[in-house]
C-alpha cells in the first residue's frame, strides 16, 4: 500500500511547537533544513510547514490551533508521524480490522489530501494521506 512517488519521501514526522517560528529559524538556521512551504494562520500563528533536509521532510506547526491533530496530541508527545499511502480508505479499512483506535476517519482535506488519523498502543499519534510534498535533496 505504499504511496511513495518519485521525489517524495512517504513518512514525515509531524511536531507541534509552542514557537514554531523560532523552531523554524533553528531548524533552518542551526541544523541546516531547507523550509519548503510556510502556511500562516489567520492569528499568525504557523498552521502548518514543511522542512527538508536531504531526501527527508518534517511538518510543524502551533501548538493550541485547535483542529483533530492538536486535539488528538494532547497530553502527549509533541511529535506524530505522517505516512503517505495510495489508498486511504483501504488503509483505514485495515487499520479499524485490527482495532486501531481511530481519532479521525477519512476525510478530504481543502488541500488536496484525503487522510485519517489514528493512535497506536503507547499512544503515538499517526496520520495516513495521500499528501506527497516533493522534497530535493
Amino acid at each position: 500500500m505504499a504511496g511513495n512517488t518519485g521525489g517524495s519521501p512517504s513518512i514525515y514526522p509531524t511536531l507541534q511547537y509552542a514557537d514554531a517560528r523560532a523552531a523554524i529559524r533553528q531548524l533552518t538556521e542551526a541544523f541546516g533544513f531547507t523550509e519548503l512551504a510556510v502556511y500562516e494562520g489567520e492569528d499568525g500563528s504557523v498552521a502548518h510547514a514543511e522542512l527538508a533536509q536531504g531526501n527527508g521532510a518534517v511538518m510543524l506547526g502551533s501548538k493550541g490551533r485547535g483542529g483533530r491533530f492538536d486535539e488528538a496530541m494532547k497530553g502527549g508527545s509533541p511529535a506524530g508521524v505522517y505516512v503517505v499511502v495510495a489508498d486511504v480508505d483501504a488503509h483505514h479499512r485495515r487499520a479499524v480490522e485490527h482495532g486501531a483506535e481511530i481519532l479521525m476517519p477519512p476525510t478530504d482535506q481543502d488541500y488536496g489530501s484525503r487522510d485519517y488519523m489514528a493512535r497506536d498502543l503507547e499512544g503515538n499519534v499517526w496520520s495516513f494521506g495521500t499528501y506527497a510534498p516533493e522534497v530535493h535533496g
